[in-house]
C-alpha cells in the first residue's frame, strides 16, 4: 500500500466535490481499511500533520478503525503511539480534534485497559486534570468523560478518587469547559452506583451533586447554549439512573427548574429545557412528586403563570415555555392525583379568566382544557360550576380567547362527552356564533387568518361535542348545523373543509337514522374529496373525508350505505400507495367500520384487507443508525426512543461489521428513515387494532386468514412500541373470543362456571388458548407501560366473561394472573414504580391515586370479576385472597376508588351466589357503613350490593338483624332524584321482598317503589323488579293487585322500545303477568294495543 496516496485520498475527502470525495471514500474502504496498517497511518497523521482538518478526518477515521486493528498492531509499537497520542491531543489547540483525538484515546484504552494494559492511563488524565494549565485540565477531564462512556466498567473500584477529583473540578475557576466536562463525567459515574451495595460513593455522590446544579445556572446565567444543552441533557440522565442519587435534592431541584422555567430574563430555550426535565420527572418521578408536599400545587400555579406568555403570531412548531408549560400541565393531571393539580388549578381559574389582560384569559382556558384527559371523573364534577366561565369566553370580544375557549370546548368534550351533553342549550348555539361570526369575509389578511383559526376551531368544538349528543337532542339541531358545515364543505382552505368534514361525521353518528334526510347531499359534496392526491394537504383531507363517510356509514345503515361501498373500498385501497401513512391508517379504520356495519356481508373484501393489513404488519423495522457530527456527541452511541422504536444515534467508534460494505448515504436519508420508523410503529398499531375487528365481525368467514392472522400478530407481542404490543395481545384475544364463540355456535353448548369444566373446548381452541396464554404471561407481569397492561386486563375480564373458565386451565395462567393482579391492587406492579426506583412506597398506598393510574387498578379488579364470573360458586376460595385489598379501596378516601371497590363486591357476590355465604357478617358491615356515604355512586352501588348479598346468602342470620336498619338508609334513596341510585334502590327491596317478604313491609313500600318506575338508567335492575312483582301477582298478593292500575302503563313502557329494558327471561315474566291481569279482568288491558298483542301472541 502507498502511503503517500493513501495521504492524498484523506486530503481528497476535503475538497468539496461530491464525485471526488465519493472516489476516494470507496477506494480508502476497499484498498486501505481492512488492512491493520492504515490505523497506524492515520494515527501518526492525527499526532504529526499541520492541517487540523486533515487530524479531525484522521481522528473519525481512526475510531473507526481501532475495534477491528488495534489488538493486530505490533505489540512494542503501542506504547510509543499511546504517549505520543496523549502528549499531541494535550497540547492540540483546536476544541474539535482535540475532542476527536480524545474519543480515540477513549476507545483505545477500552480495549488496553480490558486487557490489562496502560494502567498508568487513570493516573495521566489525573495528572492531566489537575494541571495548573486551563487546557490540559479541559482536555483531561474530556477524555475521562469519553473513557467512562467507553469503558466504564473498568472505573468501578476507583471511584472514591473520581469523587476526589471532581469535587475540586466541579468548581474549576477558571474554565467553565472543565465545570461541564465534570458534569459529563458524573452522569456516567452515576450510573456505576448501585445504592443498596454501595452506600458510600451514593453518599459521595449526593454530596457532590449540589456543585452539578451550580454549573446549569451559571450556564444559563453565561447564556452558552451549547453547555445549558449538555447540563440540562445531565440532569435527564439522572432521571434514568437509581431513584435514590436523587431524593436528598429531589424537591430543591424541582423548585430550581421550575423557577428556572418561570424566569423571563433568561433564554426561552433555557426555560423550555427546564420545562422539559419536570415533565420527565412527571413522567418517571411522579410517586416521588406525589410525596413532596404542595409540589404539585407549586409546579400547577407556576406553569399557569408561563402559560400566560402565549403568543398569537408564533408558529405552531416552535417550541416555547408557554405551550411547554401546558404540555406540564397534560402530564401533571395525569400523572399526580386531583387535589395536586385539577384542585389548585380551579382555585386559581377565576382570577385568569375574570383577568383584563386576555392572554390571562387564554392561559386560564387552555390550562383547564390539558388538565382534562388526566381527571375526566373529578372535573365532570366541577362542570356545572365551569360551564359559565366556558359561555363567558366563548363570548369574549378577544377573538384569541374565543379560539382557546374553542380549543378549551373540544378538550373538554374529548373526555367528558356526556356530562357536556347536558349543557347542549346553552353551549351548541355559542359554537354556532363563533361559527357564523367567522365566515364573514375579513377587511385584511392578518383579520382573515383570524377568521380561519376560528372556522376550525369552531367545527373542531362541534365534532367533539356533537360526538357526545344524544339522538333525541342532536335532532333539534340538525337543521342549523348541517347547512353551516355543508356550505363549508365548499370553502377554499382545505383545512376549513377537512375541519367541516369532521363535524359532519360526528352530527352523522349521534344522529343515527335521523341524518337520512341529509345523507345524499353530504355524500355528494364529500365524493368529490375522496380521490384527491396532488399534495399532503389534500391528502389529509381525503383522509379525515374517510373518516367522516365512516361515521355515516354506521348511522344511516348498510341498506342505504351500500351505493358507496364499492368505490370507498376502491379509494381506500389506492390510498395504501399513496405515501401517506396518515392515509393508510384512514384506509384501516374504514375497513374495520365497514366491517362492523356490514359484518359476514364484509366477505368479498376480505382477500384485499386482510393482504393491506398483512403487508403493514410484516414492515421491516431495523435498528437504524443515524450518524452525527461533533455538535450532537452528548447523545452518540445512544439509544432514542421514538415513538417507542429504539433508533441508535451511532457515533464515530461505531466501526460497522464489514468494512467493504460501509456506505455513504447521507444524512438527511438517514432522518427521512427516522420519521418512516416512527410511521411504520404508528401504522402497525391501527393495522393490527383493526384485524381484530375485521376477524370479530366476519367470523366464520375469517377462518381462511385465521392461522396467518394470529402468527403473525404473535410476532408483535414484545414489539419495541407499547402501542403495536397493546394493539397484538387485544387482537389475540378476540381472535380467541371468536373462535370460541364459533364453536359454541357448531356444538350448541354454552360454558358453565366452574372447575373441571363441563364441556371440553375444541383442539383448535385449546391450542389458541394457550398461545395466547402464553404471548401475554409473556408481558404482563414485568411490562412498564400503564396503558399496555390497562388494556390486558380489559381483554383478560372481557374473554373470562364472554368465554368462561376455559383459559383458566392453561398452563400456569391462572396462577400468574393472580399474583400479577395482586401485585397491581397492591400498587406493586412495575408499570405502577418510578423508572430506577426500587423505594417501598408504603407510605404511600392509602395516597389518592391519579385518575390514570386508577385505570390500571380499576381493570385488575374487573379481572376480578371476570374470574367470579367464570368460576361461579367456586368463587368463594378465590375472594379470601382478595377480600382484603378490595375492602380497603372501599374504605379509601377517593370516592371513585370507594364506589368502584364497591361495586367489585357486588358484582362478585352476584357470580359467587351462595358462595357468599361465608363473607356475609364482613361483608354487610362495610355495605351499611357505605349505604350512608357522602359519595351518591358509592352509596347507590352499596344499595345494589346489599340486595345482592340478602338475595344470595344462605346466612340469613348475619343480616336479618340489620333489615330494618338496611330499609331506614334506603329510603331517603328512594326519594332521591339521581337516576342510577333510585334504580338501584328500587332492585334492593326487590330483592330483599323475594329473600324474606314476610320481614318487609310490603303494603307501605310497594306503592313508594311503583311511583317510581319504569326505570331510566340502569336496566339491569329491572330484572329483580319485575321477578318480584311477577312472584307477587303469583301469590294473589293484595297490595299488587290493588296497585294494577298504575302497573299497567309501567308495563306498556317496558314492553316497548327500548328493547334493551328487559332481558329475554324477564320479559316473559311480564307477559305471563299481563296475561294473568287479562284473564282476571280483560276490561283493565282493553284499548291497549300493546298488552293486547302480549295476551294475543
Amino acid at each position: 500500500m502507498d502511503q503517500q496516496k493513501f495521504l492524498e485520498l484523506l486530503q481528497s475527502i476535503q475538497i468539496p466535490d461530491t464525485n471526488r470525495v465519493k472516489a476516494a471514500t470507496t477506494e480508502l474502504r476497499k484498498t486501505y481499511y481492512p488492512h491493520p496498517q492504515s490505523l497506524l497511518w492515520l494515527l501518526h497523521i492525527l499526532t504529526s500533520h499541520d492541517v487540523p482538518e486533515l487530524r479531525q478526518q484522521a481522528a473519525v477515521e481512526a475510531q473507526r478503525l481501532i475495534p477491528k486493528h488495534w489488538s493486530s498492531l505490533p505489540a512494542d509499537q503501542k506504547p510509543a503511539i499511546r504517549e505520543k497520542l496523549l502528549e499531541s491531543t494535550l497540547s492540540e489547540e483546536k476544541p474539535l480534534v482535540r475532542h476527536s483525538a480524545a474519543r480515540v484515546i477513549a476507545s483505545i484504552a477500552g480495549n488496553d485497559l480490558e486487557d490489562g494494559e496502560w494502567e498508568s492511563l487513570p493516573g495521566l488524565l489525573h495528572q492531566a486534570a489537575t494541571s495548573k494549565q486551563v487546557a490540559h485540565r479541559e482536555i483531561g477531564i474530556f477524555i475521562l468523560f469519553s473513557l467512562l462512556e467507553t469503558a466504564g466498567d473498568a472505573f468501578e473500584d476507583k471511584l472514591p478518587g473520581l469523587f476526589s477529583l471532581f469535587s475540586n473540578t466541579i468548581k474549576d475557576p477558571e474554565s467553565a469547559e472543565v465545570r461541564i466536562n465534570t458534569m459529563l463525567c458524573l452522569s456516567r459515574v452515576a450510573m456505576l452506583i448501585q445504592p443498596d451495595e454501595d452506600p458510600e460513593n451514593l453518599a459521595r455522590f449526593v454530596e457532590i451533586f449540589p456543585g452539578m446544579v451550580g454549573v446549569l445556572k451559571s450556564s444559563v446565567d453565561e447564556q452558552n447554549e451549547e453547555r445549558v444543552m449538555q447540563a440540562f441533557e445531565v440532569f435527564q440522565t439522572l432521571l434514568g439512573c437509581e431513584s435514590a442519587l436523587l431524593n436528598k435534592h429531589f424537591k430543591d431541584l424541582l423548585t430550581f427548574m421550575i423557577n428556572l422555567a418561570a424566569d423571563t430574563d433568561i433564554p426561552d430555550e433555557s426555560r423550555s429545557q427546564a420545562l422539559s426535565f419536570l415533565m420527565q420527572c412527571a413522567r418517571y418521578r411522579k410517586m416521588k412528586i406525589q410525596a413532596i408536599r404542595d409540589m404539585g400545587e407549586t409546579l400547577t400555579l407556576k406553569s399557569m403563570q408561563i402559560a400566560t406568555e402565549i403568543d398569537d403570531e408564533e408558529d405552531d412548531d416552535d417550541v416555547t415555555p408557554h405551550k411547554s408549560a401546558l404540555g406540564l400541565l397534560d402530564l401533571l393531571a395525569t400523572s399526580l392525583p386531583p387535589r395536586q393539580v385539577v384542585v389548585p388549578l380551579l382555585a386559581a381559574l377565576p382570577q385568569y379568566v375574570n383577568s383584563e389582560q386576555p392572554k390571562y384569559r387564554q392561559a386560564g382556558i387552555l390550562a383547564l382544557g390539558m388538565c382534562v384527559e388526566g381527571a375526566p371523573d373529578f372535573i365532570a364534577t366541577q362542570l356545572d360550576t365551569l360551564m359559565p366561565i366556558v359561555l363567558k369566553l366563548l363570548n369574549d370580544p378577544e377573538i384569541g380567547v374565543r379560539n382557546a375557549a374553542l380549543n378549551g370546548v373540544a378538550r373538554l368534550a374529548d373526555d367528558l362527552a356526556e356530562e357536556l351533553c347536558k349543557h347542549h342549550a346553552e353551549l351548541i348555539p355559542a359554537l354556532l356564533k363563533n361559527l357564523d361570526s367567522a365566515s364573514v369575509q375579513a377587511a385584511n389578511a392578518a383579520d382573515q387568518e383570524k377568521n380561519l383559526d376560528i372556522l376550525k376551531a369552531s367545527c373542531s368544538a362541534l365534532d367533539s361535542v356533537t360526538e357526545g349528543v344524544d339522538k333525541a337532542t342532536i335532532v333539534g339541531y340538525i337543521p342549523e348545523l348541517v347547512p353551516r358545515l355543508g356550505r363549508l364543505l365548499g370553502h377554499t382552505d382545505l383545512n376549513v373543509k377537512a375541519s367541516a368534514a369532521g363535524a359532519m361525521g360526528s352530527i352523522a353518528g349521534s344522529a343515527m337514522d335521523a341524518f337520512l334526510p341529509y345523507f345524499e347531499t353530504t355524500m355528494k359534496a364529500l365524493s368529490e374529496y375522496v380521490t384527491l392526491k396532488e399534495s399532503t394537504e389534500e391528502l389529509d383531507l381525503r383522509g379525515t373525508v374517510c373518516d367522516s363517510m365512516g361515521s355515516m356509514a354506521t348511522a344511516v345503515g348498510a341498506k342505504a350505505f351500500q351505493p358507496y361501498v364499492q368505490p370507498l373500498m376502491q379509494a381506500s385501497e389506492e390510498a395504501l400507495h399513496l405515501g401517506h401513512p396518515r392515509l393508510r391508517e384512514t384506509s384501516y379504520i374504514l375497513w374495520s367500520t365497514l366491517a362492523k356495519v356490514y359484518q359476514e356481508e364484509f366477505t368479498p373484501f376480505l382477500d384485499g384487507v386482510v393482504k393491506g393489513l398483512m403487508e403493514s404488519l410484516e414492515q421491516e423495522e431495523s435498528d437504524i443508525e443515524v450518524e452525527l457530527g461533533e455538535e450532537a456527541k452528548d447523545i452518540l452511541g445512544q439509544e432514542v426512543i421514538i415513538a417507542g422504536k429504539k433508533v441508535k444515534v451511532a457515533s464515530a467508534t461505531d466501526a460497522p461489521d464489514d468494512l467493504d460494505e460501509m456506505g455513504d448515504d447521507d444524512d438527511d436519508d438517514d432522518w427521512d428513515d427516522l420519521t418512516a420508523v416512527t410511521a411504520v410503529a404508528l401504522e402497525k398499531e391501527v393495522a393490527v387494532e383493526v384485524l381484530g375487528d375485521v376477524l370479530s365481525n366476519t367470523r366464520q368467514h375469517f377462518m381462511p386468514y385465521f392461522e396467518k392472522t394470529v402468527e403473525t400478530t404473535v410476532g408483535l407481542v414484545e414489539h419495541s412500541y407499547e402501542g403495536v404490543r397493546k394493539a397484538a395481545i387485544g387482537t389475540l384475544w378476540r381472535s380467541y373470543a371468536c373462535l370460541f364463540g364459533l364453536m359454541e355456535d357448531h356444538t350448541g353448548e354454552k360454558w358453565t362456571p366452574g372447575l373441571p369444566l363441563k364441556s371440553q373446548p375444541s383442539e383448535e381452541v385449546l391450542k389458541l388458548g394457550e398461545v395466547v396464554s402464553i404471548a401475554t404471561l409473556s408481558v404482563w407481569d414485568d411490562e412498564v407501560d400503564r396503558a399496555v397492561v390497562t388494556d390486558i386486563n380489559r381483554n383478560v375480564s372481557a374473554t373470562l366473561k364472554l368465554c368462561g373458565p376455559a383459559i383458566l386451565t392453561q398452563d400456569k395462567f391462572a396462577e400468574s394472573m393472580t399474583t400479577t393482579m395482586g401485585a397491581i391492587i397492591s400498587k406493586a406492579h412495575p408499570c405502577q414504580q418510578d423508572m430506577g426506583d426500587d423505594d417501598d412506597h408504603e407510605g404511600l398506598d392509602d395516597e389518592e391515586s391519579s385518575e390514570y393510574d386508577w385505570l390500571v387498578i380499576d381493570t385488575a379488579l374487573d379481572v376480578i370479576i371476570g374470574v367470579s364470573k367464570a368460576l361461579g360458586s367456586q368463587f368463594s376460595e378465590v375472594w379470601k385472597i382478595y377480600q382484603k385489598p378490595v375492602m380497603k379501596y372501599a374504605s379509601s378516601q377517593t370516592n371513585y376508588e370507594r364506589s368502584t371497590a364497591v361495586g367489585v363486591i357486588a358484582e362478585c357476590t352476584k357470580n359467587m351466589g351462595a358462595g357468599v355465604a361465608p363473607f356475609t357478617e364482613v361483608l354487610l358491615k362495610l355495605l351499611l357503613h357505605r349505604l350512608s356515604d357522602e359519595d351518591p355512586e358509592t352509596k347507590s352501588n352499596a344499595a345494589y350490593a346489599i340486595g345482592l348479598l340478602i338475595f344470595h346468602s344462605t346466612n340469613s342470620a348475619a343480616y336479618l338483624p340489620s333489615f330494618n336498619t338496611i330499609l331506614s338508609k334506603l329510603e331517603p334513596l328512594l326519594q332521591t332524584r339521581r337516576a342510577r341510585t333510585l334504580d338501584n334502590a328500587c332492585g334492593c327491596v326487590s330483592r330483599m321482598i323475594m329473600a324474606h317478604q314476610d320481614k318487609v313491609p310490603v303494603d307501605d313500600i310497594l306503592p313508594v317503589m311503583v311511583d317510581l318506575l319504569p326505570l331510566t338508567e340502569d336496566y339491569e335492575e329491572n330484572t329483580p323488579i319485575f321477578d318480584c312483582i311477577a312472584g307477587l301477582y303469583s301469590q294473589q298478593n293484595s297490595s299488587i293487585i290493588e296497585l294494577t292500575p298504575k302497573l299497567l302503563p309501567i308495563f306498556t313502557s317496558v314492553l316497548s322500545d327500548p328493547v334493551e329494558q328487559l332481558d329475554i327471561p324477564t320479559r316473559a315474566k311480564v307477559i305471563a303477568t299481563v296475561k294473568f291481569i287479562a284473564e282476571k279482568n280483560p276490561s283493565l288491558i282493553q284499548g291497549n294495543e300493546t298488552l293486547m298483542n302480549c295476551v294475543r301472541g
